[in-house]
């Protein structure tokens, strides 16, 4: 699982508030018991340098400082226990004031090792909605609000299923997708005229694939090429082209949107080919929704494309009336 460097530092970010905001909670009843029970701030005041007669002791040369520590371990008991009693006599409970750790498994540092705690990675599922509702509408785009009932129960004379039929179909295999995506999973292709639910379907995908911790991009085709011009001809000083080009090619889940839409040019097909070939070469996972047929693809962007898309793609047909005159 790879995780997007920008959100990844904005999710951190979050996490370090959330530590922050913990820590001045524990300030502020520490505050409030020391006013309503004194003894308890001579009482940590005592446990402090208690602990820090301790470290002296154990670095104390030329004595055996084990009877000492001992006795410091027994007073530094006694006041824990005076302590504890002071705050439930006072109707708080006894770990009151103990500084926890709000995740048990890392001990709030956000990470396992090498590995990005789950804790963390909570944080970082939240910020990757927030960057992919900038582009869907993930409030109501979802497997679960998602209807049959705009498609039409009766096959046209060109096809051998309805469009209903046909959606049902599509629904349980972007919905297998979503739900079992890993790197075992494979590549979609999205085709069909506009209005069908396409994106509807695509988000729906975004939002289960991103609540799993996975790094999911979602975007135009038309904004993709152009932060591929803005690295190739320096467009960009900032350096964000080269970070949006980065994301594009090494998230977990690249969904491209309306592919066909833009200025087709040839420096547009060598882009193409290079976001599918170069995530096909190293196993990460690409949907592409399209108003364009596979044979409309070949003719525009070279058969190239629909070579390397029909080898490794799976290509789920949308036909149908457009759903959105519908609703009008």
């Amino acid at each position: 699982m790879s995780y997007d460097g920008k959100l990844m530092r904005r999710a951190m970010v979050r996490f370090e508030e959330a530590k922050q905001r913990r820590a001045d909670a524990l300030h502020a009843r520490e505050r409030a018991v020391y006013a309503a029970v004194p003894r308890i701030a001579e009482i940590d005041a005592a446990l402090r340098e208690t602990m820090s007669k301790l470290i002296a002791s154990a670095l104390r040369r030329g004595t055996d400082p084990r009877p000492a520590i001992e006795a410091l371990k027994e007073e530094n008991l006694a006041l824990q226990r005076e302590r504890a009693e002071l705050l439930v006599s006072h109707g708080y409970p006894a770990d009151y004031l103990e500084d926890k750790p709000n995740c048990p498994l890392c001990g709030d540092t956000g990470w396992r090792g090498d590995e990005v705690c789950s804790c963390l990675n909570d944080y970082y599922a939240r910020v990757q909605l927030e960057e992919l509702s900038r582009l869907l509408d993930l409030g109501t785009q979802s497997f679960e609000t998602f209807s049959f009932d705009v498609y039409s129960p009766y096959a046209p004379l060109d096809q051998d299923i309805s469009p209903r039929s046909n959606m049902e179909r599509i629904y349980d295999a972007c919905r297998d997708y979503a739900y079992e995506f890993s790197p075992r999973s494979g590549n979609l292709l999205l085709s069909g005229e506009p209005g069908l639910g396409k994106t509807f379907l695509s988000a729906c995908i975004a939002r289960v694939v991103s609540e799993t911790g996975h790094s999911v991009v979602y975007d135009t085709a038309a904004h993709i090429f152009e932060r591929f011009e803005a690295q190739k001809f320096s467009r960009d000083e900032t350096g964000g082209a080269d970070e949006d080009v980065s994301r594009l090619l090494r998230c977990d889940l690249l969904i491209i949107d309306d592919l066909g839409t833009e200025l087709t040019t040839e420096f547009v097909r060598s882009a193409l080919y290079q976001i599918v070939n170069t995530r096909l070469m190293t196993n990460k996972k690409t949907i592409i929704s399209t108003n364009l047929s596979p044979a409309e693809l070949s003719r525009r962007y070279g058969a190239n494309i629909l070579s390397r898309i029909e080898g490794a793609y799976r290509i789920l047909p949308f036909f149908g009336d457009d759903i959105r005159k519908q609703k009008k």
